[in-house]
């Protein structure tokens, strides 16, 4: 079986595995999930939805972020770790965004990137849920599960996965295919435990029960 073969088969299943593919970070406007996924870094997507809730009523829209002092912010996401770091960098997105873009977060990928503290991963987030283009969210799911899967060789480099995947993966798909993966890599193929393969709908193409894909 060809990668974009073995790629589609995925996607076939994941689909009816996980029919509901969605963003585990809640928001309603496109800033708000800037702020949630920087928070997300080595925190869960759980107690990020709770911390924000707190932030959000202490400063509801972009302005008042931006004119929060980062010690402000910091107190309230603290507990989502890398307080002084994730604080920084929300206050000085807010104010790009205030500033340069008028409140309004940007819909191009460049743009993104240039925003304070959002790389990749967060971009690609940005593109696909709130804007509805193709992405590809090279989480630490992602990278794990395409890997074991055989979609991807031996890549740990979230940008080389990422890469590899825009060659196999539909852009229509990318976005919810992702968060599939996330689903699953939660609930069957796990990191922390051993994962329940004999649970998995993906068991008989997965590399990992030695199945082997061409090219």
């Amino acid at each position: 079986m060809t990668k974009e073969k073995l790629a589609l088969e995925v996607i076939r299943r994941l689909k009816k595995q996980y029919p509901l593919a969605e963003c585990t970070l809640d928001y309603n406007e496109a800033w708000k999930l800037l702020v949630s996924v920087r928070l997300a870094a080595q925190c869960t997507d759980a107690r990020v939805n709770v911390i924000v809730e707190k932030l959000y009523k202490k400063f509801p829209d972009v302005n008042a972020l931006a004119e929060a002092s980062v010690s402000e912010i910091e107190a309230i996401v603290r507990p989502c770790g890398l307080g002084r770091t994730k604080a920084r960098d929300i206050s000085a997105c807010m104010k790009v965004i205030r500033d340069k873009y008028k409140g309004k977060v940007p819909d191009q990928f460049k743009q993104l990137l240039e925003l304070p503290g959002v790389g990749r991963k967060s971009a690609n987030l940005i593109m696909g849920d709130v804007f509805g283009k193709p992405a590809i969210v090279t989480d630490t799911h992602c990278i794990r599960l395409t890997n074991r899967i055989g979609l991807v060789e031996d890549l740990k480099e979230p940008k080389k996965v990422e890469m590899a995947l825009w060659k196999i993966i539909p852009p229509k798909e990318g976005s919810d295919f992702c968060h599939r993966l996330v689903f699953h890599g939660r609930e069957v193929c796990t990191a922390r435990t051993k994962p329940f393969c004999s649970e998995c709908c993906l068991l008989d193409i997965c590399a990992r029960n030695g199945v082997e894909t061409e090219g």
